[in-house]
């Protein structure tokens, strides 16, 4: 989808646009109109663009929780890393998302902020802070849970 939407785009404002010269060089009236409607189709071109709903992401997944000695040390956002707080590692997702984790077998769900990269052991998903997987899981739980992560913003 992504690269159809480039392809749109290149085909849309870069023959437009980079195959003449520009107005400021040729100065008649004929000219200037002619910038304004191609600057007006690229305009409605974007609009389109910008209106397209895309497929929001929504993943069932494994989660699991930081460990203590991971506490005060950087993370790979540069950001210091707090058991204590709602983030989360994630391999993909951009640093500063916001997302909803939800766990699957309660419904419980909490918000966390992605801040990390990871987790890198198989099988498992979305790495979150202590307090984040234990707001969701309950006392006592230790292992994986089954999550589902929704982006919010």
């Amino acid at each position: 989808m992504k690269q159809y939407l480039l392809l749109f785009l290149f085909l849309i404002c870069g023959f437009g646009v980079f195959s003449q010269a520009p107005a400021a060089v040729t100065s008649s009236p004929k000219t200037s109109q002619d910038t304004i409607k191609k600057n007006a189709v690229i305009a409605d071109s974007l609009k389109l663009v910008s209106n397209l709903k895309l497929k929001p992401f929504k993943k069932n997944a494994h989660a699991s929780y930081y460990a203590e000695r991971f506490n005060g040390r950087r993370t790979a956002s540069g950001r210091k890393f707090d058991n204590n707080k709602y983030t989360a590692a994630h391999r993909k997702l951009p640093f500063g998302t916001k997302i909803k984790v939800t766990n699957e077998a309660n419904g419980k769900s909490v918000i966390v902020e992605v801040t990390d990269r990871g987790p890198f052991t198989r099988g498992r998903d979305i790495d979150l802070t202590k307090k984040a997987f234990m707001e969701i899981a309950g006392k006592g739980w230790g292992g994986a849970l089954k999550v589902t992560i929704e982006i919010i913003q």
